[in-house]
């Protein structure tokens, strides 16, 4: 079988398990390899039916495996690991060969390595892989950077197991380098702002409601029939439904209140602040699940702290489920709003030319952030590929009038009842200071050129000045 594989994924791992066996049944020859050779021959004996695979037992065997111009894809974890995989297969390619790294891998390091391999004559795509291991197997969003020449080999395949939406495949080369990754980065910062702000959203309601958790399911249920309907909205009332077999109690009632990350919303957050793009939303979600992971300064706060709130009170139960459905839809809109404007900024900045309408198409199926509303951000760009942000869209506009009162009634309401809602007050803060005729940055840059002589710049006419402000506080042209 030497050398007729039309393509190689080395790290079987539950995502490159799933991966190897979509390219397998759409088709594909599909060498195999593994650090763990168990694992090569585990997939073979349960999945071998589903396809041509080509099992191996070193890399050196594994790259012989594979037709030429070979393409390799690595799915293995991020960082040492990954340079380690890529260090051994650079050694046994060949010019014009293609290597993919599917993994979460930081843009940088993405960057960095696509550098080294172009100097010998390599191709390296680093690719976004959304959907989890359901997405690996049936369709995922795939998003992959790197050269045009190797999307000229590598884009057909990628597209014709990506997911499906309307028949797009949801696969689309985003630009050179680290864009795929960077990309990706992004859509999992969105993720992270948009599982808090459902979160939010279920813990207003079950205060101002008194309501069950699956009665709440049954809340959500109803808005993903709406134009809130997406995978976050559906699985979220699928685990309010859930019923724990231990106990009999409500599955979430029984889950510990402390939420982990892998680091790609903290990447999201980092480079952002590198960007000077303000991602408040992502940002607060991330540091809402630092907040909960903080036993020592929760234990030690809880009981001590006082609070002096008042309850929620819901005297008109559909009205109240009504505004906190408009808050989190208004949140949302910030949310992807901000997202797609550190992809703008990330792409000026590296010269990546990324096409944000293009990432609302592929990022409509397979993802995890697939939602309705994403058709309607692609109409957006295409509308204005230059829209300085999402909210000044006609149509985006309006959803924010309609909504922007509801929103205020329960960022109000939570602070009066001490219940936190920081991605929903960060969120509703950001549109506040967007609309604002005037900030009150002008008293932070005078304070700068006080203490800093960091200059400041004037209304009434151009230029930047600086006050004595130690003398006699005449002002010079600096």
């Amino acid at each position: 079988m030497t050398g007729e594989a039309q393509i190689g994924v080395t790290g079987l791992a539950v995502m490159g398990r799933n991966l190897a066996r979509n390219f397998a049944r759409h088709g594909y020859r599909v060498a195999l390899h593994n650090r763990s050779v168990e694992r090569t021959r585990s997939l073979v004996a349960e999945h071998g039916d589903e396809g041509t695979f080509i099992p191996t037992e070193t890399m050196s065997e594994f790259v012989a495996a594979l037709a030429r111009p070979r393409t390799v894809v690595i799915m293995v974890k991020a960082g040492v690991p990954t340079d380690a995989v890529i260090d051994e297969l650079t050694g046994l390619l060949e010019p014009g060969d293609i290597v993919v790294d599917a993994g979460n891998s930081h843009f940088a390091d993405t960057r960095r390595r696509e550098a080294s391999l172009r100097e010998r004559g390599l191709h390296f795509v680093g690719s976004g892989v959304s959907g989890g291991e359901e997405g690996a197997l049936l369709g995922p969003s795939i998003m992959p950077g790197g050269s045009v020449e190797s999307y000229r080999t590598l884009g057909p395949i990628l597209e014709d197991i990506s997911a499906k939406v309307d028949g797009v495949p949801c696969c689309v080369h985003v630009g050179p380098d680290g864009a795929g990754h960077f990309v990706k980065m992004v859509h999992n910062g969105i993720e992270y702002a948009d599982m808090q702000l459902i979160a939010e959203a279920y813990d207003l309601l079950r205060a101002g409601l008194g309501a069950s958790a699956a009665e709440i399911g049954d809340i959500f249920s109803e808005w993903n029939a709406g134009e809130l309907e997406s995978y976050l909205i559906e699985i979220t009332a699928e685990v309010l439904h859930h019923t724990d077999a231990v106990t009999g109690q409500a599955f979430v009632d029984v889950v510990l209140d402390q939420a982990e990350q892998k680091g790609t919303g903290r990447w999201t957050v980092q480079s952002a602040l590198d960007l000077g793009v303000p991602v408040t939303g992502i940002a607060e979600a991330t540091f809402a699940r630092a907040i909960s992971g903080g036993v020592t300064q929760r234990s030690a706060a809880r009981g001590v702290l006082p609070a002096d709130a008042t309850p929620l009170e819901v005297t008109d139960r559909a009205a109240f489920i009504e505004d906190v459905r408009q808050a989190l839809y208004a949140s949302k809109v910030v949310a992807y709003a901000q997202g797609f404007d550190q992809i703008a900024a990330g792409s000026e900045t590296y010269g990546w030319n990324i096409d944000r309408g293009a990432m609302a198409t592929i990022w409509r199926g397979g993802c995890i952030i697939r939602a309705r509303f994403l058709n309607r951000i692609r109409e957006a760009f295409d509308r204005d590929g230059a829209l300085p942000t999402l909210l000044v869209d006609p149509a985006f506009t309006d959803v924010l009038r309609a909504g922007v009162a509801a929103w205020r009634r329960v960022v109000a309401g939570a602070a009066r009842a001490g219940i936190p809602v920081p991605a929903f007050g960060s969120s509703l803060s950001y549109y506040d200071a967007l609309r604002a005729e005037r900030l009150p940055a002008a008293l932070i840059q005078a304070q700068r050129d006080f203490f800093g002589a960091h200059t400041y710049r004037r209304t009434d006419r151009p230029g930047s000045f600086h006050t004595e402000w130690s003398g006699d506080r005449t002002e010079s042209e600096a």
